[in-house]
């Protein structure tokens, strides 16, 4: 199977990231963090990429974009596990395109390549969080049969909150 993966938009295709894209794939997560107003919480590095998903027994993995040859944006995912189903689940951790490539089918083409992989490894299904002000990406997700899940509240202890409870 080729690593580069046609898409039904002409000139656009997604390929599965490679070391090579350590630092491309930083970018977008700058990118990201900027978009989402979070700048100021973005501490990984190059380094960090190559390790997390390059590394020994990676558990994160990427797909980019790339539009006539120019990388236009990216998802990232892992798997985690719903004990209701007692199957494994894929997570979307980031989908993001560069602005001025918005609507233009890029943004779908990549969450549809990984409803794909869903299937493709016996997912049970296929989650996400988004911000509660991000209506672009509400609307899109909507638009395409996701569910909101209004009655989780999503819970989160950082590193220091972790070491703070070992100690």
């Amino acid at each position: 199977m080729s690593s580069i993966l046609s898409t039904s938009i002409p000139d656009f295709n997604i390929k599965l990231a490679t070391l090579e894209d350590a630092s491309l794939i930083h970018y977008f997560i700058e990118q990201i963090a900027i978009y989402e107003k979070l700048a100021h919480e973005m501490v990984a590095t190059i380094s960090d990429v190559e390790t997390s998903f390059f590394g020994p027994n990676p558990k994160v993995f990427c797909y980019i974009g790339y539009y006539q040859g120019t990388p236009v944006g990216y998802a990232v995912y892992f798997f985690n596990f719903s004990t209701f189903l007692c199957k494994y689940g894929l997570y979307l951790e980031d989908l993001f395109v560069l602005p001025t490539y918005r609507g233009k089918g890029f943004g779908k083409e990549l969450l549809l390549h990984l409803t794909k992989v869903a299937i493709e490894n016996n997912c049970g299904r296929m989650e996400w969080v988004v911000l509660d002000w991000n209506t672009p990406a509400i609307e899109f997700y909507k638009s395409l049969q996701a569910n909101p899940l209004d009655e989780w509240t999503v819970f989160r202890l950082t590193e220091a909150n972790l070491k703070a409870l070992q100690a």
